[in-house]
């Protein structure tokens, strides 16, 4: 199970960070902008390159000591065609140095639309008889506001070729109470406990010797009370959990998504190690040229932050 193999790799790291690979062009140091817009002149692709030289060296920079990357695909997707080829490129790279890709896709849409974009992210498309991988990600986010039948295609490719999902359950931005926190039911029970059910029933036969299912809940360390609600509900779901730093999460806060062992969710940071050399606490140290030493250093700080908390 894909489950596993990330979760052996936190382990092996003592680091349950993913890095989430969301750049933008004021984020991107002007040397690597300079030097693509160069070449491409101020075009999308000029934009797509340069992201793709900036993931590079923090992929480089990062591989041995973070588990894995989720690059965002609305930044790449804004650029057009050579916008997704560069997010193509950056998995493919990542996965070369050994890291765990999870694409931040957010997809969620009826059967037959959500089957064409699981066989394009997780599974294979069918070209004249022959089957092709397009995008190549270990994992990847869902939206399943639409209901079961727009979740099984991508249950269906996980099971096929190995992969896994992390279902939107309890999201980390302000207006995520509007809906997921109401009251459904004479029981009382949210929305979001709701689909929380769901998951933890997808996922039951996806359960890996690690315990947890490859069928993963995104659950935000901005809620840590619900979070809580939901780390007992679903025993043996895997967390996504955002929210830490900008947004205002904290180590201690989403403790509550781990177990007593220390597994049991993996916890992202964009721009706070991404763009970490533009940060107060890092660019008297590191200038532009040192942006992927300065994002390592994040990284560093980061994992030892989680430490603080979970036994990892």
């Amino acid at each position: 199970m894909i489950i596993d193999r990330l979760i052996q790799r936190i382990t092996e790291l003592h680091n349950p960070t993913v890095v989430g690979l969301d750049p933008r062009l004021d984020m991107v140091p002007a040397f690597i902008r300079d030097a693509a817009f160069a070449e491409h002149g101020n075009t999308p692709a000029g934009a797509a390159e340069a992201f793709y030289r900036f993931n590079v060296g923090l992929i480089d920079a990062i591989a041995d000591i973070v588990p894995a990357v989720k690059p965002q695909v609305s930044m790449y997707e804004q650029y057009g065609a050579a916008g997704m080829d560069a997010f193509i490129r950056t998995i493919a790279y990542a996965k070369s140095k050994g890291m765990v890709v999870i694409g931040d896709i957010k997809r969620g849409d009826i059967a037959s639309t959500a089957e064409a974009y699981s066989d394009g992210h997780l599974g294979r498309v069918d070209i004249n008889g022959e089957k092709a991988e397009v995008f190549g990600e270990d994992f990847i986010t869902v939206n399943p506001y639409m209901g079961s039948d727009s979740v099984e295609p991508y249950l269906k490719n996980c099971k096929d070729f190995g992969k896994g999902i992390f279902v939107l359950v309890k999201t980390s931005n302000k207006g995520s109470g509007d809906l997921q926190d109401l009251v459904i039911g004479a029981n009382g029970q949210t929305i979001y406990e709701t689909v929380g059910q769901y998951v933890s029933d997808w996922g039951k036969d996806f359960i890996g010797v690690s315990g947890f299912s490859s069928i993963g809940a995104v659950v935000g360390a901005t809620y840590p009370a619900q979070a809580e609600k939901l780390r007992a509900q679903m025993p043996h779901t895997f967390f996504l959990v955002p929210g830490y730093g900008a947004q205002g999460g904290k180590a201690e806060d989403l403790a509550v998504c781990f177990n007593a062992d220390g597994i049991g969710a993996i916890v992202n940071n964009s721009r706070g190690i991404i763009a970490a050399y533009k940060a107060a606490s890092y660019k008297e140290k590191f200038n532009e040229a040192g942006y992927a030493d300065a994002a390592r250093c994040a990284a560093l700080d980061m994992q030892a932050d989680l430490r603080r908390c979970i036994p990892c």
